[in-house]
């Protein structure tokens, strides 16, 4: 059986989750939602497409990488993609743009630890 709240203001915004709730040295599940599918994204996605590459994606249907709606969570994915195929050796630009963006030192100790791990642990089922 459900439970209905009818004392509650009926004409107010019900809660949304338009920003994703990030604390220091902790990701919400659509920030980790994120570093996990950047581990599929190519280096390629973090360039902006070319006027011609755009044209001959719609012409041929190819479709290049878009980007996310969320400013924080395009920064959070550029760094994951860099962490993915660098490991700990990131571009000190997508770094200082990561902190820049809000994001934690925590945070991005995080992110390099969480993918560090997943990658040994790739190669290690690989041999």
């Amino acid at each position: 059986m459900a439970y209905i709240n009818f004392s509650a203001d009926p004409l107010s915004p019900a809660p949304t989750m338009d920003k994703p709730v990030s604390t220091a040295g902790h990701f919400s599940p659509l920030e980790w939602t994120t570093i996990a599918l950047a581990r599929t994204d190519g280096l390629a996605s973090l360039r902006e497409p070319s006027r011609l590459s755009r044209a001959m994606g719609s012409l041929f249907g190819r479709s290049t990488h878009s980007r996310l709606a969320d400013p924080m969570l395009e920064r959070l994915r550029r760094l994951a993609v860099n962490a993915w195929h660098y490991g700990y050796q990131l571009p000190v630009s997508e770094t200082k743009a990561f902190l820049a963006a809000g994001f934690s030192v925590d945070q991005l100790e995080l992110v390099l630890a969480s993918v560090g791990q997943a990658r040994s642990e790739r190669r290690r089922r690989a041999l």
